[in-house]
């Protein structure tokens, strides 16, 4: 297994992942960068959960190219931690900051801008 902080990172992968990752953020309206064990990850899936968002996970640990993904997402973003989070194509941050969003009443409207929860109208 490689280190992390290898400096051996292939200059060509670290590239296509980026263009991977940037396909994938713009064909979904919130994306989360994840792993599986991560705690904070779990939290922000069962917040979007609770809320009915519509999202899409990229578990980087069960990814072949996780790794490539998390360096790529680092050059782009600045952020090299999970969960990374992105909604309508804006990259939004992690953990803290969803929940911050969430707390300030600014989560739901972003979610709802991005089509991925229904807007507000009436109740069943």
């Amino acid at each position: 297994m490689g280190s992390l902080f290898s400096s051996t990172k292939n200059r060509e992968d670290i590239d296509m992942a980026l263009a991977k990752a940037k396909q994938i953020v713009s064909s979904n309206p919130v994306v989360v960068f994840s792993k599986t064990y991560c705690g904070y990850c779990t939290r922000v899936k069962q917040l979007l959960s609770q809320l009915k968002a519509t999202y899409k996970v990229i578990e980087l640990d069960e990814e072949s190219d996780g790794d490539d993904i998390q360096a790529a997402l680092l050059e782009w973003t600045g952020q090299r931690t999970v969960p990374n989070v992105f909604i309508n194509g804006k990259h939004i941050g992690g953990s803290d900051v969803v929940i911050a969003k969430h707390q300030k009443g600014e989560l739901v409207p972003l979610l709802a801008e991005a089509g991925a929860i229904p807007k507000q109208t009436t109740h069943m």
